[in-house]
Order: structure tokens, then C-alpha cells, then sequence
């Protein structure tokens, strides 16, 4: 019984890192991020899916220690990538990994979260998010602030993959329809479920357009 208290108590303390990773462990925790195979096909998956152009203006909400955005970075001659996150150890992660845009002035990276999202009409062409958005407290407010800040046509993506032990797909399923009814609420189109295969489940990304 202790044995399980004990475990439960470390497993709750390891996931609130990936929420929010701080000291040692949120160090650690974003090598986890950056390193696991996983990780890495889901991260190149969802940016192959914004069809960046090299002008692109995009943003990353909970950009973590950054190997999104250094995709995108290196796709984005003409335009830039910032990263939004409210972690002081993923943004200096995210920093380091990207000294060299952020020297040529085509990478930010921020600390903030998606409620703080100014409603800026029209500043970016692509959001994105990769397993954050079960952290949105309000998820219909945080997808009107997305829309708010899309340009006309511009595209938001959201992908998330369970983490949970004995996750399913049905959990995938599950969360990829509440966004795709926050999305709706808050005015996006042409919404579309996408599905990329992934051990031990399958990774979703719901995308939508701005009119």
C-alpha cells in the first residue's frame, strides 16, 4: 500500500512537470521532450501539416524547450516563429536552442501562456500546439484569442497524444472533438481531424482556418 502511495505521489509529481517543468527536474524533463522518438515524428508531423511558407508570421503556444520551433525556424527565411510558454526552464531551453534565429531576428521566445494572448487582429498566420492543450483552463476562451490573433486564412493546429498510463485512442478521439467544438464555437472552418500512428496510441491534430 505505501509502495503504491509512493508511486502514485512520484507519478503525479513527474506529470506536473510536463506541465510546468521546474529546477532539476523540469530540466530533465525538457531533454525528455526534446529526445524521445515519439516526440520528435509528432513535432515534424504537425509542422508539415501548417504548409508554412517562408514569410509565415507563427506561433507556438507551450513551445517547451523549442524543437518545434527550430523546425519552424528553419522553414521561415522571410518571416518568424515566436514561442509562448510559461516555464522559465523550457523558454532559456528554447533560447539556447535557437540562439541563431533569434540572433537574425526571425525566432522569439516568450514566457507567458495562452490567456495571455493579447487579441492582436490579424498577427499571425499559424498557432500551433503540441500536448498542451489539455492544460488550456478555458479552452473556448483560449481558442477565440487563438482566432482573434489569426490573419484571415490563417491556419491553427492543436495535436495532442494521450501520456496517460493505459491511454487509448479513444482518449485521442476523445479530446480531438472537444477541440473541434471550441473551434467551431469560436468561429474557425474548414475543420479537419488528422491522425498520425504512434506507439502506444495514435497522435491527433485538429486544424481549422480563420475566414
Amino acid at each position: 500500500m505505501l509502495d503504491h502511495a509512493l508511486s502514485t505521489a512520484m507519478r503525479r509529481r513527474i506529470v506536473a512537470q510536463f506541465k510546468k517543468p521546474t529546477g532539476l527536474v523540469g530540466r530533465l524533463a525538457g531533454v525528455i521532450m526534446a529526445n524521445r522518438a515519439s516526440n520528435r515524428k509528432r513535432n515534424a508531423w504537425t509542422v508539415q501539416l501548417l504548409e508554412l511558407k517562408r514569410h509565415h508570421r507563427v506561433l507556438e503556444i507551450g513551445s517547451g524547450p523549442g524543437l518545434a520551433l527550430d523546425a519552424c525556424a528553419s522553414i521561415l527565411t522571410s518571416g518568424y516563429v515566436v514561442g509562448l510558454d510559461h516555464s522559465p526552464v523550457m523558454c532559456a531551453q528554447a533560447r539556447s536552442r535557437l540562439a541563431a534565429a533569434i540572433r537574425s531576428g526571425r525566432a522569439d521566445v516568450r514566457l507567458g501562456s495562452v490567456s495571455d494572448l493579447d487579441v492582436e487582429d490579424g498577427s499571425y498566420d499559424r498557432i500551433f500546439s503540441l500536448n498542451v492543450v489539455q492544460f488550456f483552463p478555458d479552452s473556448t476562451d483560449a481558442f477565440r484569442r487563438i482566432h482573434a490573433c489569426l490573419s484571415p486564412g490563417g491556419m491553427s493546429a492543436t495535436t495532442y497524444q494521450p501520456r496517460l498510463a493505459n491511454a487509448t485512442r479513444e482518449d485521442a478521439a476523445s479530446m480531438a472533438a472537444r477541440v473541434e467544438v471550441a473551434m467551431q464555437e469560436a468561429g474557425f472552418v474548414r475543420i479537419e481531424r488528422h491522425e498520425l500512428a504512434l506507439d502506444p496510441v495514435p497522435a491527433m491534430c485538429v486544424t481549422g482556418l480563420r475566414r
